[in-house]
């Protein structure tokens, strides 16, 4: 695992994360996800926390609680949860498959290569290559 860099997540008890209300989280939450997914933020590779909090008017630390309580994650594995599911349909369309892996990875909102691979490795365990050879595998050609 250490060729993509992946780490065992540790398990932190922040004090903030119990400091913002219920009610203000699932509106945040409400919030994060409209930005984030419906309005597609993760595929821009410079969009960060921090501009998302200006965005919803909060600061970063909640930002930071309500995706990892809400949504089990810190705000990158958050982020790129939604890359890898792009990646996974470009990988499988057979119009894309000319593409080199760089592409794909800017396409989805990666900044870089190695980014994409270690966030792809850590979502399906297995690499985007392998992913796209094994689509062309079992299927003869990508849909």
């Amino acid at each position: 695992m250490a060729k993509y860099n992946i780490k065992e997540p540790k398990v932190k008890n922040a004090a903030y994360r119990s400091m913002i209300k219920p009610e203000m989280a699932d509106a945040l939450k409400k919030e994060i996800y409209d930005v984030i997914v419906k309005r597609k933020k993760y595929l821009d590779h410079t969009y960060t926390a921090k501009q998302l909090a200006s965005d919803i008017k909060t600061n970063t630390r909640y930002i930071s609680a309500v995706v990892n309580v809400k949504f089990g994650m810190n705000y990158s594995n958050f982020v790129n949860k939604y890359r890898v599911e792009d990646a996974m349909k470009v990988l499988a369309n057979k119009e894309f498959r000319n593409l080199t892996m760089d592409e794909v990875s800017m396409m989805v909102g990666f900044a870089n290569r190695q980014s994409f691979y270690s966030a792809f490795y850590r979502v399906k365990r297995t690499t985007p290559r392998k992913y796209r050879e094994h689509l062309l595998s079992t299927t003869g050609s990508a849909k």
